[in-house]
């Protein structure tokens, strides 16, 4: 369990780097809408290789659907990429309105909730997991720290939508990484997930971008910076990372280890490439060490509080 919640935390840092790059590839653009197309669809290109070059890969998506067409599991699993898709939508146009730290916060309490809402129901083989007191306060509490470690730069000038989309990217992510962990335990394949999440939402993000582009254009050229397009990579390393290990802690805590990698590198990047306008406060550093004890006692089991073990 330590192992898999260090593991998200890794995987939520690199969200947190992939926030910082498709920000700044739609600031460059001066188009969110095209930005994200870029960044899932170059995930979409690096998964479709692999697939065809890797066996285990290529079983695994035609185990995925042949279990479609038999009706065994249902075809709304591989809707993940949806929520994928509105999370990179959100990153291309808010992050480099509100900085990455903003952004966090905001994705942050959405996640937190639909974590809750999605161990408690539970999803195929994942067993509901009840709503004790300690994942309780371990939720509110990461809520309270991350919103903390903003404060400072809470801005009343902001649009609504500008914090509405990413709350609402971060409500899709605790089932999207449900899904997908369905998906790899029936493919055995971590890549196979992966790639369903990103040809699903590579089509959405076609839709999005085609009546954008219809109503207000596309701009005449692309963003000169190679590393700008590496969001994409970067998104199949943690999105293969969270189907691996939500087996193992559960959407709740997965999101929480998550929320603290992200809070954590967030800061980093901050603090080595800062945004303008955006100043490091100390109550940043201070809510960034109250996420880890969020983790803490969100983790404490069940058993922990009475006098016998439990089977």
């Amino acid at each position: 369990m330590a192992l898999a919640v260090v593991a998200a935390a890794a995987c939520g840092a690199l969200v947190a780097m992939q926030s910082r790059i498709n920000g700044e590839l739609g600031r460059e653009l001066g188009d969110g809408y095209l930005a994200a197309f870029l960044s899932f669809g170059s995930g979409l290109i690096i998964l479709s290789i692999t697939a065809l070059g890797h066996p285990a890969t290529k079983r695994g998506v035609a185990t995925i659907i042949r279990s479609i067409r038999e009706g065994s599991i249902p075809w709304w699993y591989l809707a993940g990429g949806t929520a994928g898709a509105l999370f990179v939508l959100a990153q291309g146009l808010t992050a480099a309105l509100l900085g990455v730290a903003l952004f966090t916060v905001a994705t942050v309490t959405g996640q937190t909730l639909s974590g809750l809402l999605v161990d408690r129901r539970g999803v195929g083989t994942m067993a509901p997991k009840p709503i004790t007191a300690f994942r309780l306060v371990g939720a509110g509490l990461a809520v309270l720290a991350v919103g903390f470690a903003v404060s400072p730069q809470i801005q009343l000038g902001v649009a609504p939508w500008v914090l509405i989309l990413p709350l609402a990217a971060g409500l899709g992510l605790g089932w999207q990484q449900a899904v997908n962990g369905q998906l790899r335990e029936l493919a055995k394949s971590a890549l196979t997930a992966t790639f369903f999440n990103f040809a699903f939402g590579t089509a959405v993000l076609a839709i999005i971008l085609l009546v954008h582009g219809l109503i207000s254009g596309l701009p005449q050229q692309l963003a000169g910076s190679p590393w700008l397009y590496v969001g994409g990579a970067i998104g199949i390393i943690f999105v293969a990372g969270y189907a691996i290990v939500v087996r193992i802690t559960g959407v709740l805590l997965l999101g929480l280890g998550a929320i603290a990698g992200q809070l954590a590198a967030s800061l980093a990047f901050d603090l080595a490439l800062p945004v303008a306008d955006h100043p490091i406060a100390w109550q940043t550093i201070v809510g960034t060490i109250a996420t880890f004890v969020a983790i803490a006692v969100a983790a404490i089991p069940v058993r922990a509080t009475s006098g016998a073990p439990r089977s």
